[in-house]
């Protein structure tokens, strides 16, 4: 189950077994955000391109390292923030 913004997949997750990759279209990626419960993205890979996404990544390491028991990189703010920060880079 799942809805669709703009250039980004949102999966509403019942369990917390980690999707197989095949989940994933050609160009992009899965990464889970969130303070609580995690949600789970698929995000262009152009994103890696942008200065705030790179800044998150970084937080991301700074936090979790290269450990995300998650099955993909975990980004440590609110859905509501992410949200916002994507919604800026107009694929």
């Amino acid at each position: 189950m799942g809805f669709r913004l703009p250039g980004i997949f949102v999966h509403a997750k019942k369990n917390k077994v980690p999707s197989k990759s095949l989940d994933v279209p050609k160009g992009y990626f899965a990464v889970y955000v969130g303070e609580g419960e995690k949600k789970r993205f698929v995000i262009p890979v152009s994103y890696l391109n942008q200065p705030s996404f790179q800044d998150l990544l970084t937080q991301a390491e700074d936090e979790f390292g290269y450990d995300h028991p998650m099955g993909a990189i975990t980004i440590p703010c609110s859905e509501n923030t992410f949200l916002d920060l994507t919604s800026s880079f107009g694929v």
